[in-house]
């Protein structure tokens, strides 16, 4: 049977599925960001922005689809395999409603204590009203945190629930509706702030690229926060008619009796500590960030959205899909098994590698095509590019580590993932924080020679961050990698296709660079444009000439379609 799922479901097949869905909402993640980017630029509102999305996204990433990925899609997948549809949806009812209990009670809680949590998220923050009074800031960051975090609170607990169904769908290998279904989050929120700039005669409606007045930011900045309520109810309201028809003997409880609910509990806990180490990796990040100069939160923000679209393109949507899959497969078919999972890292290298390449080589660009408008100007634009070239550094591990992870939890161990996250997030901690000190010493418009009297002032403080996020990531895949080795010693990583496909990599910059040279002196965005498609050409061209295995991977599929 393992053997016909194998020839059925193709990785390929259903990655693309999930790929197209993933693609669908980053693209509108990207418009997202821009209007972020215009509206709020690298500053106190930006970081506003996004330290009151990230604090109570806590709870999201603690229950929402890691957690689901590790505790409920095995043991479900294999219930639907073995025919025990009643049984499935006793769980998956069971499941549901201790999920809806735990997640309302941090909701109230995290609304009732928003203040303290601020605190602890952003203790550089917690004097802002002291300084705004002696006139040393502008904008007291605290308050505005505290007032949106008891509107995004109750967003979050709504997006765990979209986990749950995401979890129900995947299992059923419908894979593109909940990986589609953010497309409404970010339209809520792009609507919102478009909305409340109309209403507020904000910078798009008057058509100034320069300062607005802060009552109208703060405005368009809290319509923001309940665009992105609304929107949460959307992303899960949208997908609960395919679950429930699905769903046919789904049975809602708030029990420990129901099948496989003990045993999906009991893997909760060592799930949730390794997701809770990263999320504590997260808080570190913001803690450093929140004591360097204004505008580090939001210029590791807008590098992070490049940083994360391949791992969520790739590696999330090669690993959504393998691990029903694998979840199938009997844990004595190792041959097999290891199989799917070689086959699924050769398709994440052949697209994150030349990712990282071009966010190295090409990152200015990249970052001036997305964001350079409005209140974005050339030394946010540098700003972001050092970050973003720090953490793509460490862009392949992190991307294989989310397959590896999931190969772990498809043979029911959720501790190793556990232990090396915390190793990850020490090295992390321990090599940013001398790092970003020293890099905050240098402002980024002195330090490279920009002309511009008008250029704010920007230091590189947030480069440190992502050097030590990237150490960190290496160290984490290497464990892993050593501890797969002992418990399959087949298994091996494809280090000999990696330095093949990074050496196709960086052939295809130089034609790009060539262009790049030839159209110096034009319009930043049309010669982004160019660029960006000269290498991707130039990739795939090398690609086809030296009949890169990993490329059929992702092509065969639509060309057997074709043929058809």
């Amino acid at each position: 049977m393992a053997d016909k799922e194998v020839t059925e479901v193709p990785a390929a097949s259903s990655a693309g599925t999930v790929a197209v869905g993933i693609f669908s909402s980053k693209v509108l993640g990207f418009v997202r960001e821009m209007a972020t980017a215009f509206f709020f630029g690298v500053s106190a509102y930006a970081d506003v922005f996004r330290i009151a999305l990230r604090a109570p996204n806590l709870l999201q990433n603690l229950l929402g689809e890691g957690t689901i990925s590790a505790a409920f899609i095995p043991i479900y997948s294999r219930m639907l395999e073995e025919g025990r549809e009643q049984d499935a949806g006793r769980f998956a009812g069971a499941i549901f409603g201790l999920v809806l209990s735990v997640a309302s009670t941090l909701v109230l809680l995290g609304i009732a204590f928003a203040p303290v949590i601020t605190g602890f998220f952003v203790p550089g923050w917690i004097d802002d009203a002291a300084r705004v009074s002696f006139g040393e800031i502008e904008v007291n960051r605290f308050d505005l945190t505290v007032r949106a975090v008891r509107i995004v609170f109750p967003m979050t607990g709504i997006l765990v629930l979209s986990a749950w169904a995401l979890g129900v769908l995947n299992s059923h290998r419908r894979f593109f509706l909940p990986y589609f279904a953010p497309v409404f989050w970010n339209v809520a929120i792009i609507a919102a702030m478009f909305i409340a700039d109309a209403v507020v005669g904000g910078p798009f409606s008057a058509q100034l690229s320069g300062t607005v007045a802060p009552d109208q930011l703060t405005r368009i900045l809290f319509a923001a926060f309940f665009g992105a309520l609304i929107g949460g109810i959307l992303q899960f309201g949208v997908q609960l008619p395919l679950v429930f028809r699905l769903l046919r003997h789904f049975k809602f409880s708030v029990s420990l009796q129901a099948p496989g609910v003990k045993q999906a509990v009991k893997a909760v806990g060592p799930v949730i500590a390794g997701r809770g180490v990263v999320q504590f990796s997260g808080y570190i990040d913001m803690v450093f960030a929140s004591l360097l100069m204004a505008g580090a939160i939001s210029a590791v923000g807008y590098a992070q959205t490049l940083y994360l679209l391949p791992i969520s393109l790739f590696g999330m949507s090669i690993a959504a899909s393998e691990l029903p899959e694998l979840s199938r497969i009997s844990e004595a078919r190792f041959d097999t098994f290891m199989l799917r999972l070689d086959r699924s890292l050769r398709q994440i290298l052949f697209v994150t590698v030349p990712t990282v390449v071009a966010y190295v080589g090409l990152g200015y660009l990249i970052a001036a095509i997305l964001y350079r408008r409005g209140n974005f100007g050339v030394s946010e634009n540098w700003l972001v590019y050092f970050v973003l070239a720090g953490y793509s550094i460490g862009l392949l591990p992190a991307t294989a580590t989310r397959l590896m992870q999931n190969a772990f939890y498809a043979l029911t161990d959720t501790r190793t993932p556990a232990r090396t996250a915390i190793v990850r997030v020490v090295v992390s901690a321990v090599v940013a924080l001398p790092l970003m000190f020293f890099f905050d010493r240098y402002a980024v418009a002195e330090t490279l020679g920009l002309r511009s009297g008008g250029e704010k002032l920007l230091y590189f403080g947030a480069v440190g961050l992502a050097l030590g996020s990237t150490i960190g990531a290496w160290v984490e895949i290497l464990m892993l990698r050593h501890a797969l080795v002992r418990r399959v010693d087949t298994f091996r990583f494809p280090w000999h296709a990696t330095g093949r496909i990074v050496g196709l990599s960086v052939a295809s910059l130089l034609p790009a660079y060539g262009i790049w040279w030839q159209l110096r002196g034009l319009n930043v965005t049309l010669t982004a444009l160019v660029v960006l498609v000269v290498f991707g050409l130039a990739y795939l061209g090398l690609s086809l000439l030296t009949r890169t295995p990993e490329l059929e991977a992702w092509t065969g599929r639509f060309r057997r379609r074709g043929g058809k």
